[in-house]
């Protein structure tokens, strides 16, 4: 029997046609779904000459209301709120590139904790430089600027997305430029401390989003924790889990690390087969728990199975 007429290549096969990429996991398409719809129910509560309707109102972070007025939901609810549409579209662009990478690898439970709390680590390291006194004061004290935007917890992702696959190729649009994920995280944050830097030092207009790279530089800082220390989420059994390449399923030596076909029950075999190509198609960060904990089984010596 030939590797297309399998019964899991024709599912596979059947999943990935439309559209030659495999479909938004759920927690990822859910994510979009409910930035645009709420963004869309403020925007019709505006104004004329209105930043913010009444949803954005009642729920945007604020220092004062969150930890004075105990509202500590808003550590969560500001992450679901945006200010325009040049906002939501760049932040739901982020999240359709960079979610899959990152819920496929935690798994959709883990992911989902994973992106709130880079979004909560957005607020409170925005929290420590203005209660520190680092960010300048603008129209308003400190503790009163509103806070919104899924930005904290997308450089969560993105980070993320840099330490599990760090030599990935990434094709920004603007700039019209190609470099790695590694080198596109460097300049994310490369670009956030010099906004903050600057509204220190210099000021004026152009560093005045000082207090969103804040936030921004919270969420990527705790992104790059977790994922480089998932056993924080318990993924990883009390250790950091390894990125494993379809070439590292070969020893030193050149032999294969899993064991000849006879040693292995047909169901295993094919259930390996299934998970490399799957490898080779979408990368290894589109593994579940289940098949990572598969691949290991297959390559210890049958004694310690």
């Amino acid at each position: 029997m030939g590797t297309a007429d399998r019964d899991y290549f024709r599912d596979e096969e059947a999943r990935y046609s439309a559209g030659g990429r495999p479909p938004l996991p759920i927690v990822t398409k859910t994510l979009l779904i409910a930035n645009i719809v709420i963004f869309l129910l403020d925007l019709f509560t505006r104004g004329e000459g209105q930043d913010f309707g009444r949803i954005n109102a009642l729920f945007c972070f604020t220092i004062r209301s969150a930890f004075q007025e105990w509202r500590l939901w808003e550590l969560l609810t500001f992450q679901f709120l945006h200010h325009d549409l040049l906002h939501i579209a760049f932040n739901s662009l982020a999240i359709f590139v960079f979610g899959p990478w990152i819920e496929r690898w935690w798994g959709t439970g883990r992911f989902i904790a994973f992106y709130l709390l880079c979004g909560v680590a957005g607020a409170l390291f925005f929290t420590l430089l203005t209660l520190a006194g680092i960010l300048p004061d603008r129209d308003m004290p400190g503790v009163e600027i509103p806070l919104v935007g899924a930005s904290a917890g997308i450089y969560g992702l993105l980070i993320g997305t840099a330490v599990i696959a760090p030599k990935s190729m990434v094709h920004l649009l603007l700039p019209p430029v190609t470099l790695t994920m590694r080198s596109l995280a460097l300049w994310v944050i490369g670009i956030g401390v010099a906004i903050i830097l600057g509204d220190i030092l210099v000021g004026g207009a152009f560093f005045r989003n000082s207090g969103g790279e804040a936030g921004h530089l919270g969420g990527a800082i705790l992104g790059f924790i977790l994922t480089r220390f998932p056993f924080l989420l318990g993924k990883g059994q009390g250790r950091r889990s390894k990125i494993i390449r379809p070439r590292e399923f070969r020893r030193k030596d050149g032999s294969p690390k899993l064991r000849p076909r006879t040693e292995l029950d047909i169901a295993s075999a094919s259930e390996v087969d299934r998970i490399l190509d799957k490898i080779n198609r979408e990368g290894i960060q589109s593994l579940t728990e289940q098949e990572h904990e598969t691949l290991r089984k297959a390559s210890q010596p049958r004694d310690e199975r």
